[in-house]
């Protein structure tokens, strides 16, 4: 199936009390690459989620921000009663209740080192793991669905482009025969002007063997057939349901395609085929543009 490889998913979930957002936003790249942004305390996930990107992902360049906003009851920082308590009552001990300026501020109690117990990387890295990869794999589906909405848009735009391709080529291989018999004809009135001045008559043998030179020299049969195929392979591509990426082989063929074109145009010695394989280039180079959109 033809994927774009533009697009953006997000999703948030709530789970054991923590929520959980991730967005992926894709653009185009040659190959796949992944920019993951975690919180600090889950640093430790980068490659995990990596991992799980290129999973669903075949090719693209991928920015990934995950972030985590926990439970007060779960947040990773606690705080340790026992310490707390006995601190005020040292304090409530040596001040005096009825002066004002002696009043107790538990906040800036939690300054106190041991006040606040703050829990290990390792346990949060843990209890955050399968939340965020079910998260991921949320967005990652709304990313693909868009892509394959945009991909849609792209195969119809391919698929116009090689249909333009096939009604000029079919034009050139139509073309080819007249070619030759044209030179043949051409050849032949030049040829008997020429040994008319000298009372000679033009010899059929002589005749054939340079219309069978100029044809060997000028045959583009089994370029057509192949450019033929190409697009032929293009289009089964474009229209396949394998969800394997095609972009790569689609700039594969792309570059065939214009292989093949050219090599048409550098045998080409009539107009009107020039003309048409000039318009054949010109929409190989936006099948390439448009391919290098494609997953």
């Amino acid at each position: 199936m033809l994927r774009s490889m533009t697009g953006f998913g997000s999703a948030t979930e709530e789970i054991d009390g923590a929520r959980y957002t991730v967005e992926i936003r894709g653009v185009n790249s040659k190959y796949f690459k992944a920019q993951v942004r975690v919180p600090d305390d889950l640093l430790a996930l980068e490659a995990e989620i990596e991992s799980a990107l290129s999973r669903r992902i075949g090719r693209g360049s991928l920015t990934a921000t995950i972030r985590h906003l926990a439970d007060a009851s779960e947040g990773g920082v606690t705080v340790n009663v026992e310490v707390m308590a006995r601190l005020v009552s040292s304090l409530e001990s040596v001040s005096n209740p009825e002066d004002s300026r002696h009043s107790i501020d538990l906040a800036r109690l939690l300054d106190i080192p041991g006040v606040l117990v703050h829990e290990p990387v390792e346990d949060v890295v843990e209890r955050a793991r399968p939340a965020i990869l079910k998260v991921i794999d949320s967005a990652c589906d709304e990313l693909i669905a868009m892509r394959e909405r945009e991909g849609e848009l792209l195969r119809a735009d391919l698929k116009g482009l090689l249909e333009s391709i096939g009604s000029r080529l079919a034009v050139v291989a139509e073309r080819a025969p007249l070619v030759v018999e044209h030179y043949q004809e051409r050849l032949r009135q030049r040829m008997t002007t020429l040994l008319e001045e000298v009372g000679a008559s033009v010899q059929n043998e002589d005749l054939l063997k340079e219309v069978a030179v100029y044809a060997e020299r000028t045959d583009i049969s089994e370029e057509v057939v192949r450019l033929g195929g190409h697009l032929e392979q293009f289009e089964q591509l474009i229209e396949g349901a394998s969800p394997d990426p095609v972009g790569r082989t689609l700039d594969f063929l792309a570059q065939e395609m214009l292989r093949e074109a050219n090599t048409i145009a550098s045998k080409s010695a009539d107009g009107e085929t020039s003309r048409n394989v000039v318009e054949i280039k010109g929409l190989i180079d936006r099948i390439k543009e448009q391919s290098a959109n494609a997953e």
